[in-house]
Order: structure tokens, then sequence, then C-alpha cells
């Protein structure tokens, strides 16, 4: 027999909120069978409309509200749960940190590992403004190029100006860049048609330096007026060090082509970071959220116990942020990273900073950790900072063989976090303290974490 859900699409039912999802979506269930809420909260008491039916769950839309949370605040802009720039826009700031560690606590529990304590989440005095990088889709909105983000789960372009987590020099910076574009008839990026020029503009700007680097993505080789159009943006924007052309011709999701142009300026920009300065190029990988960042890793450097004595290996190592950081309370530190241009960049930061015990080689983590392992390389503290898919089997297992007295697992996914603790747990390693979320992100669903793994 055919399931038939016990919600149908376009009708409205009174339903009470039970739960939050990892997403920031209300939840609420109809004879067992859930249905998503965006901006509702647990506890509060609806009319919802459902919008989509799928087979084992729907999603809905507050049509008005019977009874509110006490944690609801107001929206600052409902573009923001719309295209999902900050989805907990309407949670107050102390109740997102809750949820937050409360993500994390879930998750060990379902995992019967409900010994393992998580402290209350790290979180900032003003979270809003933060995010030194921006990437903004250019699209033609009602005849003239438009700048905006996307409507959740869609290509539809919602025009935006004020972007509310984004650093405000940013923001100016991109409708500056946006009129500069519309002066000189710079043609927007038509998807339907795979035509047009510029596809997105991405900014990013040094927290402490206010350096600014400008990179226009574009499906073209040429940019029409390109030396007018740079002139203009040099003109108004005098913090702007680097402009750069990336050039995506492809039909694809996928942000950055490989053909790289260096319009005017240098092809970096620099910025600091726990004293030390940074040299940042258009694909570097560099936390977006300075002001947390300094207190992430100064949180994983203490956790690492150094004494100066110590050999230390850094997976994942980026451009170099955290080894270089470590490298003055440790004797030695080796970091890994599968992307070369990453580890060039590292080198460099190296040099920048006359920091000379720190080694970086380009590879997989776990491929590098077995290697080491073999050439009798025998760390103290090994620091994982991986993506969200975590970390590999085969890189624990090459880990847990050296037997380092510690790991610092710093985690952007709690839901990784766990399953890998469990596997260090099978290899002879404990959680050693309460692990501690940190907001990298706030008014967004995701949490940084530092987990500190011992041998038992």
């Amino acid at each position: 027999m055919k399931f038939k859900a016990p919600v149908t699409k376009n009708e409205t039912y009174d339903v009470t909120v039970m739960d939050l999802t990892y997403q920031g979506m209300g939840v609420a269930k109809i004879e067992n069978f859930p249905i998503f809420i965006a901006n509702s909260l647990p506890g509060e008491e609806i009319v919802m409309k459902v919008t989509k039916v799928a087979k084992t769950y729907a999603f809905g839309r507050v049509e008005s509200w019977k009874s509110k949370s006490p944690d609801r605040v107001e929206l600052k802009n409902k573009q923001y749960t719309q295209t999902g720039i900050a989805p907990l826009q309407h949670l107050a700031y102390p109740a997102q940190l809750e949820f937050k560690q409360h993500q994390i606590q879930e998750l060990f529990y379902k995992a019967h590992l409900d010994q393992i304590e998580v402290s209350p989440t790290i979180g900032m005095e003003k979270p809003y403004g933060y995010r030194n990088k921006a990437q903004i889709p250019v699209r033609e909105v009602n005849g003239q190029l438009t700048t905006g983000f996307y409507r959740r789960n869609s290509h539809d372009l919602v025009p935006i100006e004020d972007f509310y987590i984004q650093d405000p020099e940013i923001d100016k910076a991109i409708v500056v860049i946006r009129d500069i574009l519309r002066q000189f008839h710079v043609e927007p990026y038509n998807e339907t048609n795979h035509t047009g020029v510029v596809r997105t503009i991405m900014v990013r700007r040094g927290h402490y330096s206010h350096e600014m680097m400008v990179v226009l993505i574009t499906r073209a080789k040429k940019i029409p007026m390109a030396f007018e159009v740079v002139e203009a943006i040099r003109k108004q924007l005098p913090e702007v060090k680097s402009i750069i052309q990336n050039v995506n011709a492809a039909q694809t999701n996928v942000l950055l082509g490989k053909e790289e142009k260096i319009l005017w300026g240098s092809n970096v920009i620099h910025d600091q970071l726990l004293g030390l300065t940074f040299a940042i190029s258009a694909d570097s990988f560099y936390q977006v959220n300075p002001e947390q960042t300094n207190k992430l890793y100064d949180l994983a450097i203490k956790k690492a116990v150094l004494t100066g004595k110590e050999t230390v290996i850094d997976a994942y190592c980026g451009i170099g942020t955290i080894s270089l950081a470590m490298a003055k309370h440790a004797k030695k530190v080796y970091g890994v990273e599968i992307v070369d241009k990453a580890i060039q960049d590292a080198k460099i930061n190296a040099q920048l900073n006359k920091i000379k015990n720190v080694k970086f080689v380009t590879g997989k983590a776990e491929d590098q950790m077995a290697k080491w392992q073999a050439d009798g390389l025998k760390p103290d503290v090994i620091v994982v900072d991986p993506p969200r898919k975590g970390l590999a089997p085969e890189f624990i297992a090459a880990a847990t063989e050296m037997q380092p007295k510690r790991v610092v697992y710093v985690s952007c996914n709690p839901a990784t976090l766990v399953r890998d603790v469990q596997t260090f747990m099978a290899k002879g390693y404990h959680v050693s303290q309460p692990i501690i979320p940190l907001d990298q992100f706030p008014q967004t669903p995701h949490v940084e974490s530092v987990t500190v793994l011992e041998q038992d």
C-alpha cells in the first residue's frame, strides 16, 4: 500500500514547534510526520502552511503565531532568512550559543557517549559584521546589473546591499563596484544562456590591516573597459591593494576558474592573526571570522600544552595559520595540506614571519601521516582542522600508531567529530576534558569546537 502523508500542500495546520534542526529550522510533527518550518522556535504554537511534501517529511511556513518563544527577537530583515544568510537571526544570541552547545551534546548522547561533557559556547560581543570575505553573485534584475544573494534552494537573486554578517566596509565596496560595472555597461552573467561577463564579485578585507582585494570572476576572458573599471575602483576604494580577474568559463557551480590575471596591484593582501602576518591570495583558505579565529587558535595552542620541546604535526594546515602560531611554542612543526597553492602560501608566510622550525609538504593528510610514521617521526601532539567531511579512517590509524600524547581536534562539523572520536576511542584514546564549542559563524547554525584526545 502506498504511504500517504498526513499533510497536504497549501493546507494550513495548527502545530507546536518541538525542536530546532541542526540547520536552524523549527520542527513540528503531525502523526509523527516531521514538518520543517523556517523562522519558528521550540515551544511556539503556530498556524503553519505546508509548502512542500516529500515522502518522509514536509516543509512549511509560519502563517501566524498563537504564542511566541521568549527567545525570539525581531528579524533584522526577512531576506536574511529567505536567502539563508542568517537563518538564526530570529533567535536571541544567548539562545544561539546554547543551541550550538546542545547540538554537539545531543550527538554525543545519541552515540551513547554521555560521559563526554560539552562546555558553554564561546560567543562574540558583536555577533554581526564579522565576515572578512564576500562572494556575491551578479545577475540582471529588472533590466540592470544587480548584486545580492540567492533565495534558498534556488537561483533567484534577491537584491541585497547590507549583508548583516559581513564586514560593513565590504558591503559598501560591493555597492561601489556594482555601480562602476553599471556605469561602464559591463554585462552581468546570464545563467540560463551562459552569456554575459561578470558572474561574481569577491571581496576580501584584512580585519587588522584594512587591506582590500577585489576579484572579478568572469565568464568572458575580457572585461570591456577593463582599464576604466580598474581606475574607478582604485579611485573610489582607497583600501584596495589588489584587483584580480578570475576567468571561469565553465557551466558550473564551482566559484573560481583556473585562470587568473592581476589587473592591478599585488596578487595578495596581508592580515594579522595571533601576532603573525599572513599573505592571503584570492583562493587562500583563511578563516572568515578573524576575531573568533584568534580565540579558536589560542585555545588550540593552550590545549596542546606546549613547553617548547615538542614535535607537532598540523594536518590540513592550509596556508600555515595554526602551524606558524604553534611554532613559537614548539621545537618543530610539520604541516601537510593537499592543496599545493596553500603550501606555497604557507612557506611564504613562514619566511614573512622569520619562522624556521616548520616544514610544509603537499599531500593527502592520511598518505603523508603513513610516510612520516614509516620514517620514524614521533610527534608529541597532532593538531587536526579537517574539512566538514572529517578525518579518513586511514588518517586516524596512522595518527594513533605514532602514539602522540595528545590530539587536538578543531572541528567544524559535530556529526563527523562524534564519528571520529569513536574511531579514536577504539584505538586507545579518550576525550580528556570537556569539548569547547566556539561560535565562528553567529546568526547561522554552524559551530566550531576544540576537542582534546589523550592516550588511555
